[in-house]
């Protein structure tokens, strides 16, 4: 139980400073959710937003930096 309890203090570290970084990033100006591919639609009483370009460029970012994480603990 022990390390369970020290692995959910760590994701929710994580998911703290991800969040941090995103709004970091929205303060400095960069078009988080704004990228070529993020759709929105705007019906009347009914707004649908799907960030596809946002997700795929954070993903393509966490990627790499835990390859390097990775590579780097050997």
């Amino acid at each position: 139980m022990n390390e369970l309890g020290k692995m959910l203090l760590g994701v929710r570290l994580a998911i703290a400073l991800v969040g941090a970084l995103i709004l970091l990033a929205a303060h400095m100006g960069l078009p988080l959710g704004r990228l070529p591919g993020d759709t929105s639609y705007k019906g009347t009483n009914f707004t649908f937003y799907f960030p596809l370009g946002t997700c795929i460029l954070i993903s393509v970012i966490l990627s790499a930096i835990l390859y390097l994480l990775s590579r780097f603990r050997r």
